[in-house]
């Protein structure tokens, strides 16, 4: 999204899944975007942070020390982080950065975890993160460490949970916007929608490994539990 807003000021541009359009400059607000830019935003907010953090407790509810793994040239990075402290301010939890630029420092990242005494990681959204998907489970399951994601695929890669909103809709949801475009209307008139459906995904086989024991109250509110 910040190479096509810095390419053109005039083609019009429908964004899927942008975290925060307003903060990263692609609208002015939401309600009306004021430029050539509309869509859809990923709706990044210190509740949902909070959501994650209070998830991850509610399997692991002595976890004092968090690290949050991320990319930091990623543009969401700090404001991932900084919604994620301002959430953790309220469960007394401590926060511990790490940075993640490529595949290469996944041990690196991990031998900071593990000095660092975390009882579990969020991952924040980022190329790189979801690229090493699968090494990150493997990794956090090795260190027998719970993990929070923002994206079902994480998941699926052998993470222990994500939380976040479901991107299959949101996707076909822009075509919406694609569609009122192609029939003239302007993306400054087009309101920058959020998301309504959000995803509870837990790996069961994952939450053994680890010998923890997910709440069956919280199995009961998940959109996916992977076997």
């Amino acid at each position: 999204m910040h190479a096509a807003r810095r390419a053109t000021k005039t083609i019009r541009i429908v964004m899927a899944f942008a975290t925060d359009p307003v903060s990263l400059g692609f609208v002015t607000n939401l309600a009306r975007p004021d430029g050539n830019i509309t869509g859809l935003s990923f709706q990044s907010s210190p509740e949902i942070a909070g959501k994650r953090l209070q998830l991850l407790r509610e399997v692991a509810p002595t976890v004092a020390r968090i690290s949050i793994l991320g990319d930091p040239s990623e543009p969401d990075t700090p404001h991932g982080l900084n919604e994620l402290e301002a959430a953790a301010r309220g469960l007394r939890l401590q926060l511990q950065p790490v940075e993640l630029r490529s595949g290469g420092e996944l041990d690196r990242a991990f031998a900071a975890i593990v000095r660092q005494h975390a009882g579990g990681i969020v991952i924040l959204r980022g190329t790189v993160p979801y690229a090493y998907r699968a090494r990150i489970a493997q990794l956090a399951a090795q260190h027998r460490l719970p993990t929070m994601a923002w994206q079902r695929d994480m998941t699926e890669a052998g993470g222990l949970m994500s939380y976040g909103a479901n991107l299959s809709d949101l996707a076909r949801r822009a075509a919406y916007f694609v569609d009122k475009i192609l029939k003239g209307a302007q993306p400054a008139d087009l309101p920058v929608e959020q998301p309504t459906k959000f995803e509870l995904v837990i790996n069961l086989k994952t939450s053994r490994t680890l010998g923890l024991t997910i709440p069956p109250s919280l199995l009961m509110r998940a959109e996916q539990v992977i076997e």
